[in-house]
């Protein structure tokens, strides 16, 4: 299986997401970050892939899930995130020890997880789609500093389920955002066990 980073970007920004319940999701709107009841003292997962989120929020008709949103952060941000960040489990091939493992686990405000990515049916692909946890300092960075803009994506969601479930699966290909892979520096891909 191959880990990559795929994601709709340009040369400042990337985008994630996130799905919330629309207690959550309408005060963040309004306010362009997230704003309480979110909680911050939460670790909080960001995925770049939309149909990871997808799949992950039920086509955001999971309870708690129901708005899914795309936010626009920093690429200088989302890079400080992999910098700064720990897989969540031991991988021999990329720690010298389950105890070096340990203490950079403790160290980081940030997990990557890697999981099978999805196709429109939501079922696994053989490429992993990133997941990216944010807590302590990089939660703080994340909602004061690296948001640029929130938006609503949870029509979206609805749309391409609808037509998936009415086998317009061209029409809901043309849907999906762009995503492409996106470049990682080499020091950072071995830090987070890209390929």
């Amino acid at each position: 299986m191959s880990n990559e980073i795929r994601a709709r970007y340009d040369d400042d920004s990337i985008v994630v997401y996130q799905a919330y319940s629309p207690e959550i999701a309408e005060p963040a709107l309004r306010a362009g970050t997230f704003v309480p009841p979110f909680k911050r003292g939460r670790m909080t997962w960001i995925k770049p892939s939309f149909l990871w989120m997808a799949y992950r929020s039920g086509w955001a008709r999971k309870p708690g899930q129901e708005r899914v949103l795309a936010v626009t952060i920093t690429r200088a941000g989302f890079e400080w995130a992999l910098a700064h960040s720990c897989l969540s489990a031991f991988d021999p091939s990329h720690h010298p020890s389950e105890a070096a493992w340990r203490r950079q686990l403790g160290a980081s405000p940030v997990r990557i997880q890697w999981d099978p990515d999805k196709n429109l049916h939501l079922r696994p692909l053989p490429e992993r789609a990133i997941q990216i946890g944010l807590s302590g300092e990089a939660a703080d960075r994340y909602v004061d500093e690296w948001i640029i803009g929130l938006t609503d994506e949870t029509d979206r969601a609805h749309e391409i389920e609808a037509l998936v479930r009415d086998r317009r699966l061209d029409e809901a290909r043309a849907l999906l955002p762009a995503e492409r892979p996106y470049p990682v520096h080499a020091d950072l891909a071995t830090r987070i066990g890209a390929n």
